[in-house]
């Protein structure tokens, strides 16, 4: 079998069709900038915040979920990074399914994200005030209120222009690795030297006499398994920032295959100093865990400082969304299947249209606040996965179809590929279809969202046959050789 470098690049064949969403883009995104969207999209909201309420649940084990649930997310980012080395594209997901599923397939893929990053959107303006609320001059201000806030702020800065989104992507991210880090050495520090932490000795006595790696069995490690792939969503957003990359062919194998080691480095590390630290018991969902190991060891305003990063990561997330969410729209919009209004770029190349369409969901994330402030954060981050479930499950279709049709001659796939396709392909989509039906189990949120989806299910199939008579033919064209 011929060997393929991972870093090699596959320059001698050209793309075989070129996507008109594309069209209007600035390639302003660096080198650094990728690396940095790569590692801020694998460590965000999921982590800061959600980890505490799934360490709640399913104590030390939650480490092994993320190890598990990280294998899968590599392999979905590296079938996905095989397509961007085939073809670059801001449409990504989408514009694969339009070549490889049609415009049928585009339409379902193309709003399932939008689900995911809408809902997101929600989660992280909840997350920022649920962060805000934890300084006491902050604490007359209603919860709502300082969602919209966060909003707005990054609204307007997502529409100035792809440099300014890659800039402050770069630095927040810088901010969460670094916090990681730090975090990860003085939690070394008090393990080895034994030093107490809010009354406690830390070391492999806290997991064991806390009832072990597995304190509530095997069950909360499969329920909470739907919230650990949220954690996740955003690792896709290289497939999206390389049709602004300057280079994309030189940056995405590297920032692909650095995503596998980040996560069991920093989300299946995290875990198991936390548990060492403290005991499983002592995490909370309504405070970052971070944030409570900071605040039990005794250094001033640890507990601020930390505070301030997860306020960061939020953000960072984001800022994300948005930008993800109005490039997606925009390749829909050049095919009639989302509002127009989301094809509008300003002078810039930001698709602002798209952008405002998805913050206006953010409104109705406010109105959540409001309304429910306490349940607002875990039903949308569900709904939110269901999201990414659907828009990853479409990346292994794609990309099972294109080795398929590789192998008939029609394509020539890259020297950067996933592996041992389709077994992979085919293994990623049942773990996909086990996380979906292990979420109805979950009593109470679980099936909440089961109905909620039913109901995005039936808006989307009524939006098909709205939207079907009215396509654009001429999407995706080849490209000329001459």
């Amino acid at each position: 079998m011929q060997h393929h470098s991972d870093t090699a690049t596959d320059t001698a064949t050209p793309a075989a069709k070129v996507d008109i969403g594309d069209i209007g883009y600035q390639k302003q995104l660096r080198k650094r900038h990728m690396q940095m969207i790569a590692i801020g999209g694998s460590i965000g909201t999921g982590l800061f915040l959600g980890a505490s309420g799934r360490m709640a649940l399913a104590g030390p084990s939650l480490a092994f979920v993320y190890i598990v649930c990280g294998i899968f997310t590599f392999m979905v980012v590296r079938a996905l990074g095989e397509l961007v080395m085939y073809r670059p594209s801001s449409g990504a997901f989408v514009s694969y399914a339009r070549e490889f599923l049609g415009e049928r397939g585009a339409y379902t893929v193309g709003w399932l994200y939008f689900l995911n990053w809408s809902t997101t959107l929600v989660a992280d303006i909840t997350a920022v005030a649920l962060y805000a609320h934890f300084w006491a001059m902050f604490v007359p201000v209603p919860q709502w209120v300082l969602a919209l806030i966060a909003l707005a702020l990054v609204v307007a800065l997502n529409v100035v222009s792809v440099r300014l989104f890659g800039e402050m992507e770069f630095w927040f991210a810088l901010i969460k690795v670094g916090a990681i880090v730090i975090f990860m050495l003085v939690a070394i520090g008090f393990i080895v030297t034994g030093t107490p932490v809010g009354g406690n000795v830390p070391g492999i006595s806290t997991i064991t006499d806390n009832g072990g790696l597995f304190p509530q069995g095997l069950a909360p490690m499969f329920t909470i398994a739907l919230g650990v792939v949220f954690a996740f969503g955003g690792t896709e957003m290289i497939g999206v920032a390389a049709g602004e990359s300057d280079n994309p062919k030189a940056v995405i194998p590297k920032a692909v295959n650095s995503i596998m080691w980040r996560i069991i480095l920093f989300y299946a590390g995290s875990v198991i100093l936390f548990t060492l630290l403290l005991p499983w018991t002592a995490y909370s969902a309504k405070e970052s865990p971070f944030v409570t190991v900071m605040s039990s060891i005794g250094v001033p305003h640890a507990g601020d400082i930390m505070n301030l990063v997860v306020l960061t990561a939020a953000l960072s997330s984001l800022n994300a969304g948005l930008y993800a969410t109005g490039r997606t729209l925009r390749s829909m919009a050049m095919a009639g299947t989302a509002p127009s209004f989301a094809q509008r770029m300003n002078r810039n190349g930001v698709p602002y249209g798209g952008i405002l369409i998805t913050s206006s969901v953010g409104i109705a994330g406010v109105a959540l606040n409001l309304l429910m402030p306490q349940k607002a954060f875990e039903i949308v981050l569900n709904l939110s996965g269901l999201g990414i479930v659907g828009t990853w499950a479409s990346i292994m279709i794609c990309h099972w179809i294109f080795v398929r049709r590789s192998e008939q001659g029609e394509y020539v796939r890259p020297a950067f590929r996933l592996p041992f396709a389709p077994v992979l392909n085919i293994a990623t989509l049942v773990f996909l279809a086990g996380v979906v039906v292990l979420m109805v189990f979950d009593a109470e949120i679980g099936r909440i969202t089961v109905v909620v989806f039913a109901a995005v299910v039936v808006a989307m199939v009524v939006g098909w046959f709205r939207v079907r008579d009215r396509l654009a033919t001429d999407v995706l064209a080849p490209v000329d050789p001459s």
